[in-house]
C-alpha cells in the first residue's frame, strides 16, 4: 500500500488525526478575512462584465503583427469607447468595444482595417445586444435560488436542518470568494463564467455531503456513551474522509489548471480563461469550506442542544475523574463502559479526536493481548 493510502487507512481508523474542529476559530477568522477582501474587491473594482452583458461589437482579425496595445489604441480612437483586446492562439486579435450600434460598428471595422493594414472583409464583426445578457443573468439567478432551496430541503430531510444551514453557508462562502477573485484579477465575466459558477456548486455540495454522511453514521446513539463529545466525533468524520477529499480535489484541479494556465495563458483562448478561473477558484474554495467551515459549523450548532451540552459535561467530568486518579485520559477513553452501556466499535489503538501522530498500546491495559475490545468480563 502506498504511503498516502496507508495514511488514509490510519485516518479512517482514527489512529492519527488533526484537530480541525478544535481550531475552528482560526478557520473562521481566515474565511472572514478572505470574504471581506472579496467584498472590498467587488465594491472598489467591480466586475468586468463581458460584451454579452453590456452589448456592443466584437471584431476578430486574422494573424497580424499589430500588438495588443496598438490594437487597443486604434479601437479606442475609432470608437470613442474603451476597448478590450485579447491575443488569440492563431495570432489574430479579438477586439471588444461596448456600447456601439450597427452603423458605428461598420465605421470602426473600416478604421481598424486601415490602421492595421488589413482588408476590411478579413475582419469579422459580431454585434451583441445587452438584452441577451440580461436574460442570461436572470436565468442564472433563478437557477441559483432554486438550486439552494432544493439543497436545503434535501439536506434537512436526509440529515438535519443544522447540516442544511451549514452547507448553505459554505455554498455562499464559495460563491463570494470566487466572484471576489474575478473582481480582483479583472477577468471578464462572460457566459462561461456563469457556467463555471453553477458547476462549482455541485462539486462543493458533494464534498460536504461526504463528510456529513460519515458524521451521521458515527454520531448514532452518541448520547449513550461518555467517551466522545459531538465535536470530537465531527472531527473524526473530517479525518476519516480527509484523504478522499484531497484526492478528489487534486484530480479535479489538474485538468482545470491545464485549461487555465496552458489553454488560457499560453494559447490565449479567452473563453477558457472565463470558465477555468471560476472552476479553479471554486473547486479549491469548495474543498476548503467542506473541511474547515461546514462541519465545524455543524458542531457549533449541534452543541447548543441540551442533550449535547449534557453529553459534553459528562465526558469532561469522566476525564477529570480519571485524571484525578492518575489515570491516562487516553487509556480511560479505551476502557469499556459499564455493562449496561452500549459500546462503540472503536478499533484497538484508536486515537481520540484532535490527536496527531501514532498511538501505542498502553502497557497497563487490563485485557489480554488477544482479547477483542468490548465489555469487561
Amino acid at each position: 500500500m502506498s504511503k498516502l493510502g496507508n495514511l488514509g487507512a490510519r485516518l479512517y481508523r482514527g489512529e492519527v488525526g488533526y484537530d480541525f474542529v478544535g481550531k475552528r476559530k482560526i478557520w473562521y477568522g481566515i474565511s472572514i478575512l478572505i470574504t471581506i477582501t472579496a467584498i472590498v474587491g467587488l465594491a472598489v473594482r467591480g466586475l468586468n462584465m463581458g460584451i454579452e452583458f453590456e452589448g456592443g461589437a466584437v471584431f476578430t482579425t486574422p494573424k497580424t503583427s499589430v500588438s495588443v496595445a496598438q490594437a487597443e489604441k486604434y479601437a479606442e480612437e475609432a470608437s470613442g469607447h474603451d476597448a478590450l483586446v485579447q491575443e488569440l492562439g492563431s495570432g489574430g486579435l479579438r477586439i471588444q468595444v461596448a456600447g456601439v450600434d450597427t452603423a458605428k460598428s461598420d465605421q470602426i471595422k473600416a478604421d481598424l482595417a486601415k490602421d492595421m493594414d488589413l482588408k476590411p472583409e478579413s475582419i469579422n464583426a459580431d454585434l451583441v445586444g445587452p438584452s441577451w445578457g440580461e436574460q442570461i443573468s436572470q436565468k442564472a439567478w433563478q437557477g441559483l435560488i432554486i438550486f439552494m432551496v432544493l439543497v436545503v430541503i434535501y439536506l434537512a430531510i436526509a440529515f438535519e436542518w443544522r447540516m442544511a444551514l451549514a452547507a448553505l453557508i459554505a455554498l455562499i462562502h464559495d460563491i463570494t470568494i470566487t466572484v471576489g477573485v474575478y473582481a480582483l484579477v479583472g477577468f471578464e465575466v462572460t457566459q462561461g463564467t456563469i457556467i463555471g459558477l453553477l458547476t462549482i456548486l455541485g462539486y462543493s455540495l458533494y464534498d460536504t455531503v461526504v463528510v456529513f454522511d460519515s458524521l451521521k453514521e458515527q454520531s448514532k446513539d452518541l448520547t449513550k456513551q461518555t467517551r466522545w463529545t459531538y465535536s470530537e466525533v465531527a472531527n473524526r468524520s473530517i479525518n476519516s474522509t480527509l484523504v478522499r477529499s484531497i484526492n478528489t480535489t487534486v484530480v479535479a484541479l489538474l485538468p482545470v489548471a491545464g485549461l487555465l494556465f496552458i489553454g488560457g495563458g499560453f494559447l490565449g483562448a479567452g473563453m477558457l480563461n472565463d470558465i477555468s478561473l471560476s472552476l479553479f477558484v471554486g473547486l479549491a474554495a469548495g474543498a476548503y469550506s467542506s473541511i474547515f467551515i461546514a462541519t465545524p459549523l455543524v458542531a457549533d450548532l449541534k452543541e447548543t442542544e441540551p442533550a449535547m451540552k449534557a453529553l459534553k459535561k459528562r465526558v469532561l467530568a469522566k476525564r477529570a475523574a480519571a485524571a484525578a486518579k492518575g489515570e491516562s485520559v487516553e487509556s480511560d477513553a479505551r476502557v469499556a463502559e459499564d455493562d449496561d452501556e452500549p459500546q462503540d466499535d472503536e478499533p484497538a489503538g484508536a486515537a481520540p479526536a484532535g490527536v496527531v501522530g501514532p498511538r501505542t498500546q498502553p502497557a497497563s491495559r487490563g485485557r489480554g493481548r488477544g482479547r477483542p475490545s468490548g465489555k469487561r468480563r
